[in-house]
């Protein structure tokens, strides 16, 4: 492992940066040979170039009581889970490179060069904020964003300056610890950013030498024939791309639904939607049916006014040739359209079932063939596109192995957020 420390305490929302690091892959307890290659060039795919335009995927983990009462238990505990990065970096070794754009003949192509430079590693204290601030109310409080390191950077904003494309932050609280990890939505998706976060926890509780549970990454990206390889934008510089947004101040919050009520949900919405064919309505399809008719009624929308809710939907699993493992992008949009008063009248059912629908429409041909057709007519992904206030839209999914298992003392409860997303 290699590590540049520098000590220069910050303060920012009450929270106070200690020391800024640059880890880099270690090949001390890899299983296998995989360690950093330098002047490798992963090329980007599709589903990677159409999220340079969005901030990075944030999200971290709450833990209460790391420490064991001496005085110098902070250090040693960054100093562990710093290794432990190390080792895990070792295994996504591109992630630890840089984005990297080449200009010929009025394009531009974007390419992640495994450099081994490193990752970006933060030591952080807010003696003032408890885990019951952050887990107890009701709101996401404001403190919770400097949580994050790389805040408010977008894919394509990391060209300039050399940026890194991951990034850690360990943040002592004055009673439990917050573990974020940042990385850039144009070189993986939230499975991807799992099965690191994982790989890092297993790490984290095992020897520099033992093997841990979670499965190596896919590192090699798939593209389909038909397209080129690496893909030319057709812009004269990376800039072009970039939509510069200021969303107004709102307020984050999370809602939880017990598994009785999920369950009701899904039952009314089956048996609502029984004589429109033989489509079994998901749970995650009832409940974000549900949440569609709240937020309309909510939002005051017009019974004429067009409603859309955009999901993300996995390619692993849909297309052969994208393994489970697969250490990049994997998803694609799919958008349901209705009249606010079409979804209001017709039940959970009706609702449900447009977004049933939409999701069948992905088979692996139509993922394909997009894939396949992007560069002829490349279109981006932004935030601003998404604030709209007869828009919902949903990018995360509960079927992310998410996992709770960093070496810090009690397990605690998860926190996370992802600025990428669109809100109210």
């Amino acid at each position: 492992m290699a590590l540049e420390d520098s000590t220069n305490s910050t303060t920012s929302a009450g929270v106070c940066v200690v020391s800024r690091r640059t880890v880099q892959p270690s090949r001390s307890g890899e299983a296998t040979s995989a360690v950093e290659l330098k002047g490798e060039t992963v090329h980007l795919t599709p589903w990677d170039l159409q999220m340079l335009t969005v901030d990075y995927i944030q999200k971290g983990v709450l833990l209460p009581n790391p420490h064991t009462g001496d005085g110098d238990g902070g250090e040693r505990l960054v100093g562990r889970l710093a290794s432990s990065f190390a080792r895990a970096l070792g295994r996504f070794y591109p992630f630890a490179g840089r984005l990297a754009v080449e200009v010929r003949q009025g394009t531009v192509t974007v390419s992640l060069r495994c450099t081994g430079e490193g990752a970006e590693f933060v030591h952080a204290v807010a003696p003032g904020v408890t885990v019951a601030d952050v887990a107890a109310s009701t709101y996401v409080p404001r403190v919770v964003w400097s949580f994050f390191p790389l805040d408010g950077l977008v894919g394509a904003g990391a060209v300039a300056g050399s940026r890194p494309v991951l990034a850690a932050q360990v943040t002592e609280l004055a009673d439990g610890v917050f573990v974020a990890m940042s990385l850039s939505h144009g070189v993986a998706d939230g499975t991807a950013f799992w099965h690191l976060f994982n790989t890092w926890s297993d790490m984290s509780r095992t020897g520099a030498d033992a093997e841990i549970s979670t499965p190596p990454p896919v590192l090699e990206r798939w593209f389909p024939d038909a397209c080129p390889v690496p893909i030319p934008l057709p812009f004269g510089n990376l800039d072009d791309i970039v939509r510069r947004f200021e969303c107004p101040p709102v307020e984050e919050c999370f809602f939880h639904f017990s598994a009785e009520r999920v369950q009701s949900l899904k039952a009314r919405a089956n048996a609502e939607a029984a004589g429109a064919g033989s489509a079994n309505i998901s749970t995650l399809q009832s409940l974000l049916a549900h949440v569609w008719r709240a937020v309309s009624c909510a939002r005051r929308l017009s019974p004429a006014d067009e409603t859309t809710y955009t999901v993300l939907v996995g390619c692993r699993g849909r297309v052969k040739r994208v393994p489970q493992g697969y250490a990049g992008n994997a998803v694609v949009r799919t958008t349901a359209r209705a009249t606010a008063g079409e979804i209001t009248d017709n039940g959970l059912g009706w609702t449900a079932l447009l977004l049933n629908r939409a999701v069948a429409s992905l088979d692996e041909a139509a993922m394909v063939g997009s894939l396949s057709s992007w560069h002829l007519d490349p279109r981006f992904a932004y935030l601003a596109g998404f604030w709209n206030p007869a828009m919902v839209v949903t990018g995360n999914s509960p079927r992310f192995d998410v996992r709770q298992r960093l070496r810090v003392g009690r397990a605690g409860g998860r926190a996370e957020r992802r600025r990428e997303q669109g809100r109210r």
